[in-house]
């Protein structure tokens, strides 16, 4: 069986995939590395039976998963699990669509047009790229001052991605919020990420403390992976005093830390489901 493992720098968690897939014997693990890969549209033959997508550059994964695709190649994540997933705006909107709970969202493309839905949504609110990862260029906006500036900014500054404003009502965390692990139909572990910063992200200095799974927990999670596509998703979720809310699906997702926090081998089911996947056990939605 040749697996294609579609990568950019090789990190502690790449490294724990290739450590688990060397054990399969029945694998023949080839290295993709994004920065290096040329494809010949139409043209392009593969041998791999599936390939794991692992790049960092959301653009980069999202084209050359499509061109596999395009190949005949079967690609985990799909391709419209990384297109939803890649965008909070589509990841809110398939959210809405499948009725599962997630703090208010507005979006808006003009300075004026933004600080009006936040001004009718209420302080304070976070301002979020539609494209980005690791809590990276959030803004907590407490006020119209704070509002003004950071919109300005955006449209003066900002990139295309940053002229789509994002707007999110902030959730008071009380200093963590819930990552959990969904590997096709099961959701196998969760975390605690806490933090004094409102921004509980592990890449930003957040602490992982094991998360008991609930059955409501679980439920939540997998009804939050079915509606981007399913797949290999990590949900993140927010405790409130009525439901939990999903705050955004990362199909990338990072683990190197909440292995020996929650004591599963989060590898050993990644390499299951896509050993499963290239002897086509799985449709890509599962």
């Amino acid at each position: 069986m040749n697996v294609g493992l579609l990568h950019s720098l090789i990190r502690k968690d790449e490294k724990l995939l290739i450590e688990e897939f060397s054990k399969r014997r029945e694998v023949k693990l080839h290295m993709i590395d994004d920065r290096k890969i040329m494809f010949n549209i139409g043209k392009d033959k593969h041998d791999f039976d599936v390939v794991i997508e692992r790049s960092i550059n959301h653009s980069r994964a999202l084209h050359a998963i499509t061109l596999f695709e395009s190949a005949g190649i079967k690609c985990i994540n799909n391709s419209r699990v990384a297109t939803i997933c890649g965008d909070k705006l589509l990841t809110s909107i398939e959210l809405s669509k499948h009725d599962i709970p997630q703090p208010e969202v507005r979006v808006a493309f003009t300075e004026e047009s933004a600080l009006a839905a936040i001004e009718e949504m209420g302080y304070p609110v976070v301002l979020k790229p539609a494209v980005g990862s690791w809590g990276r260029l959030l803004s907590k906006i407490n006020d119209r001052d704070s509002a003004e500036s950071i919109l300005e900014h955006k449209t003066i500054l900002g990139t295309y991605h940053h002229s789509i404003f994002y707007i999110q009502k902030y959730v008071e965390k009380q200093g963590r919020d819930i990552r959990s692990f969904v590997v096709g139909n099961k959701c196998i572990a969760a975390i605690y990420r806490e933090s004094e910063h409102w921004i509980t992200n592990t890449a930003r200095g957040a602490r992982a403390v094991n998360c008991p799974l609930t059955p409501e927990i679980e439920e939540v999670s997998l009804k939050a992976a079915k509606a981007v596509g399913g797949g290999i998703v990590a949900i993140d979720l927010f405790e409130t005093d009525r439901e939990f809310q999903v705050n955004e699906v990362n199909y990338t997702m990072e683990f190197k830390n909440s292995i020996d926090t929650t004591g599963v081998n989060i590898p050993q089911h990644i390499v299951d489901y896509t050993i499963q996947a290239a002897k086509g056990g799985v449709n890509g939605k599962d």
